[in-house]
């Protein structure tokens, strides 16, 4: 099939509500671009409102989480925001502008999240998958959250170049201690995995003295079984939203404060050491 201009591509995105699937559908078919490839029939939609770096609200009234990257928080309610929150929004306005307002979505396979937003893939019309723009330039953090892990390993590749060329929030130093963890919220963290315990309620996996890291019995099947293979002992780098089990009513004896959920085998890394 000839392939579509990013200039054709742009104005087909324009006529997208008012042609039938055909041609929704031809419109995507150009060639792959950097890092994560095209779709092959999103959905044009029109942006309202960019909320922040990883968050759009669109004409129709939805609110559209991006998949697969947690950009840094913006403050709200007097609260400061992290460092590059603002530069992240910035430069998924820019995007979103440059693309006319509007952007293709790629809905997951899990469709809303617990807040009833959309959960979706965002490409602009240039074709550009807009989750791996802005991982590339380190405005914002790779995650993996099962069932919607299509395009993991393009981002991961997003991500990991702007981190070797220390650009965007990798100047700063992003990987927490096990051991220094003292807030829940998103987090990377290193450690070395001790002990592996096996229950109903899925494999705890220890990090150090401060965190234990679980994968929860209905995520066991997308952990194969070599995922465990040599783990035990080993220097790793785990990420994800840290919950304060201090705060449900007290820990039991023996149990880790800290604890963070793998949600994919990629959201924890081993690393040299």
């Amino acid at each position: 099939m000839r392939m579509a201009n990013p200039s054709g591509f742009a104005l087909l995105l324009k006529k997208a509500p008012l042609v039938g699937a055909f041609f929704v559908g031809a419109i995507w078919h150009m060639p792959v671009q950097a890092f994560c490839p095209l779709p092959d029939r999103p959905q044009p939609v029109a942006v309202r409102q960019v909320v922040d770096g990883d968050t759009l609200r669109l004409s129709d009234g939805r609110s559209v989480r991006m998949i697969g990257i947690n950009a840094p928080e913006i403050g709200r309610k007097g609260r400061t925001s992290e460092p590059y929150a603002e530069a992240a929004k910035r430069r998924l306005q820019a995007l979103v502008k440059a693309s006319d307002g509007r952007v293709g979505l790629v809905p997951g396979k899990e469709a809303k999240d617990k807040y009833g937003r959309t959960l979706a893939h965002v490409y602009a019309a240039n074709g550009d998958n807009l989750e791996a723009r802005l991982l590339s330039e380190g405005l914002g953090y790779r995650v993996a959250v099962a069932p919607n892990v299509r395009l993991t390993g393009c981002q991961q590749v997003a991500e990991q170049s702007a981190r070797q060329a220390n650009l965007g929030l990798w100047q700063r130093a992003a990987v927490l201690r096990a051991d220094d963890v003292r807030q829940s919220g998103f987090a990377l963290i290193s450690g070395r995995i001790g002990s592996i315990e096996r229950n109903r309620a899925g494999i705890w996996l220890e990090l150090d003295n401060g965190v234990v890291l679980q994968i929860p019995a209905r995520l066991q099947g997308n952990f194969p079984a070599s995922f465990f293979d040599n783990l035990k002992g080993r220097q790793v780098e785990a990420r994800g939203w840290v919950l304060d089990r201090s705060r449900k009513g007290g820990l039991k004896p023996g149990q880790r404060r800290w604890l963070l959920p793998l949600t994919d085998p990629s959201m924890l890394e081993r690393v040299s050491g």
